[in-house]
Protein backbone atom coordinates (compact mmCIF):
# COMPACT_ATOMS: atom_id res chain seq x y z
CA UNK A 1 0.00 0.00 0.00
CA UNK A 2 1.40 3.34 -1.05
CA UNK A 3 1.58 6.02 1.66
CA UNK A 4 -0.01 9.30 0.60
CA UNK A 5 2.14 12.39 0.75
CA UNK A 6 0.59 15.18 2.81
CA UNK A 7 -0.86 17.96 0.67
CA UNK A 8 0.92 21.30 0.61
CA UNK A 9 -0.96 24.37 1.79
CA UNK A 10 -1.60 25.52 -1.80
CA UNK A 11 -2.73 22.03 -2.90
CA UNK A 12 -5.12 21.83 0.05
CA UNK A 13 -6.63 25.21 -0.83
CA UNK A 14 -7.03 24.14 -4.49
CA UNK A 15 -8.94 21.07 -3.27
CA UNK A 16 -11.26 23.36 -1.29
CA UNK A 17 -11.82 25.39 -4.44
CA UNK A 18 -12.57 22.28 -6.50
CA UNK A 19 -15.04 21.14 -3.83
CA UNK A 20 -17.21 24.14 -4.60
CA UNK A 21 -16.17 26.66 -2.00
CA UNK A 22 -18.42 29.68 -2.33
CA UNK A 23 -19.42 32.82 -0.52
CA UNK A 24 -21.00 32.45 2.92
CA UNK A 25 -24.78 32.53 2.97
CA UNK A 26 -24.86 35.43 5.40
CA UNK A 27 -22.88 38.64 5.06
CA UNK A 28 -22.52 38.61 8.86
CA UNK A 29 -19.38 36.80 9.81
CA UNK A 30 -19.26 34.38 12.66
CA UNK A 31 -16.15 35.04 14.71
CA UNK A 32 -14.96 31.65 15.75
CA UNK A 33 -11.53 30.10 15.76
CA UNK A 34 -9.06 32.33 17.57
CA UNK A 35 -6.33 29.71 17.65
CA UNK A 36 -3.01 31.24 18.58
CA UNK A 37 -4.45 34.49 19.89
CA UNK A 38 -2.81 35.14 23.24
CA UNK A 39 -3.73 37.82 25.77
CA UNK A 40 -2.99 41.43 24.80
CA UNK A 41 -0.22 41.62 27.42
CA UNK A 42 1.49 38.56 25.94
CA UNK A 43 1.16 39.92 22.40
CA UNK A 44 2.64 43.30 23.37
CA UNK A 45 5.48 41.56 25.24
CA UNK A 46 6.23 39.54 22.08
CA UNK A 47 6.37 42.69 19.94
CA UNK A 48 8.61 44.44 22.43
CA UNK A 49 10.92 41.44 22.60
CA UNK A 50 11.54 41.76 18.87
CA UNK A 51 12.25 45.47 19.17
CA UNK A 52 14.56 45.09 22.18
CA UNK A 53 16.76 42.43 20.56
CA UNK A 54 20.29 43.84 20.47
CA UNK A 55 20.99 42.22 17.12
CA UNK A 56 18.40 40.66 14.84
CA UNK A 57 19.66 38.18 12.22
CA UNK A 58 20.73 40.09 9.11
CA UNK A 59 18.82 37.79 6.75
CA UNK A 60 15.50 38.12 8.61
CA UNK A 61 12.51 40.09 7.39
CA UNK A 62 10.12 41.68 9.86
CA UNK A 63 6.62 41.77 8.34
CA UNK A 64 2.89 41.84 9.00
CA UNK A 65 0.34 39.62 7.29
CA UNK A 66 -3.15 41.12 7.39
CA UNK A 67 -6.24 39.74 5.76
CA UNK A 68 -9.93 40.26 5.17
CA UNK A 69 -11.32 36.88 4.14
CA UNK A 70 -15.03 36.06 3.96
CA UNK A 71 -14.93 32.27 4.01
CA UNK A 72 -14.45 30.85 7.51
CA UNK A 73 -12.98 27.69 6.02
CA UNK A 74 -10.35 29.58 4.04
CA UNK A 75 -9.65 31.93 6.95
CA UNK A 76 -9.07 29.01 9.35
CA UNK A 77 -6.71 27.32 6.90
CA UNK A 78 -4.71 30.52 6.47
CA UNK A 79 -4.50 30.97 10.25
CA UNK A 80 -3.14 27.43 10.64
CA UNK A 81 -0.70 27.95 7.77
CA UNK A 82 0.65 31.22 9.20
CA UNK A 83 1.06 29.72 12.68
CA UNK A 84 2.87 26.67 11.25
CA UNK A 85 5.11 29.00 9.24
CA UNK A 86 6.28 30.79 12.39
CA UNK A 87 4.05 33.87 12.33
CA UNK A 88 2.58 35.16 15.59
CA UNK A 89 -1.02 36.29 15.80
CA UNK A 90 -1.21 39.81 17.20
CA UNK A 91 -4.88 40.45 16.42
CA UNK A 92 -7.70 38.38 14.95
CA UNK A 93 -6.65 39.04 11.36
CA UNK A 94 -3.09 40.34 11.82
CA UNK A 95 0.08 38.29 12.17
CA UNK A 96 3.64 39.45 12.74
CA UNK A 97 6.75 37.53 11.78
CA UNK A 98 10.49 37.93 12.07
CA UNK A 99 11.61 35.19 9.69
CA UNK A 100 14.33 34.55 7.10
CA UNK A 101 13.79 36.31 3.78
CA UNK A 102 13.26 33.02 1.91
CA UNK A 103 10.44 32.11 4.34
CA UNK A 104 8.92 35.57 3.81
CA UNK A 105 9.03 35.02 0.03
CA UNK A 106 7.48 31.54 0.35
CA UNK A 107 4.63 32.82 2.54
CA UNK A 108 3.97 35.74 0.18
CA UNK A 109 3.96 33.59 -2.95
CA UNK A 110 1.84 30.78 -1.45
CA UNK A 111 -0.75 33.26 -0.15
CA UNK A 112 -0.88 34.80 -3.65
CA UNK A 113 -1.47 31.34 -5.18
CA UNK A 114 -4.21 30.59 -2.65
CA UNK A 115 -5.87 33.93 -3.43
CA UNK A 116 -6.07 32.90 -7.09
CA UNK A 117 -7.57 29.45 -6.32
CA UNK A 118 -11.15 30.60 -5.93
CA UNK A 119 -13.44 33.44 -6.88
CA UNK A 120 -13.43 35.99 -4.10
CA UNK A 121 -13.27 39.60 -3.07
CA UNK A 122 -10.83 38.88 -0.25
CA UNK A 123 -7.62 40.74 0.41
CA UNK A 124 -4.35 39.69 1.98
CA UNK A 125 -1.65 42.23 2.75
CA UNK A 126 1.95 41.23 3.39
CA UNK A 127 3.75 44.32 4.66
CA UNK A 128 7.49 44.47 5.46
CA UNK A 129 8.22 46.78 8.39
CA UNK A 130 11.35 48.12 10.03
CA UNK A 131 11.99 47.56 13.72
CA UNK A 132 12.03 51.37 14.12
CA UNK A 133 8.40 51.54 12.98
CA UNK A 134 7.48 48.64 15.20
CA UNK A 135 9.17 50.40 18.12
CA UNK A 136 7.08 53.52 17.54
CA UNK A 137 3.77 51.63 17.69
CA UNK A 138 0.94 53.04 19.76
CA UNK A 139 -1.72 50.82 21.27
CA UNK A 140 -5.21 52.26 21.42
CA UNK A 141 -7.63 50.49 23.67
CA UNK A 142 -6.64 48.54 26.73
CA UNK A 143 -4.45 50.59 29.06
CA UNK A 144 -0.90 49.35 28.41
CA UNK A 145 1.91 51.87 28.70
CA UNK A 146 4.19 50.80 25.84
CA UNK A 147 6.53 53.77 26.38
CA UNK A 148 7.14 52.71 29.97
CA UNK A 149 7.76 49.08 29.02
CA UNK A 150 10.21 50.10 26.29
CA UNK A 151 11.98 52.66 28.49
CA UNK A 152 11.24 55.25 25.82
CA UNK A 153 9.73 57.80 28.16
CA UNK A 154 11.87 60.88 28.66
CA UNK A 155 12.29 62.46 32.06
CA UNK A 156 12.82 66.18 32.28
CA UNK A 157 14.18 67.74 35.46
CA UNK A 158 13.91 71.47 36.20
Amino acid sequence: MKKRQPLSFVEKMKKFSQAGMSRPLSPNRHVGNLEGLKSLDERVAFLLNIVKQPKRPANNMLFFVMYDIESTRVRNQIVKYLLRSGCTRVQKSIFLADLPIDTYERIRSELALVQQCYENEDSILVVPISSDYLQSMKIIGKNIDVDLIMNARNTLFF
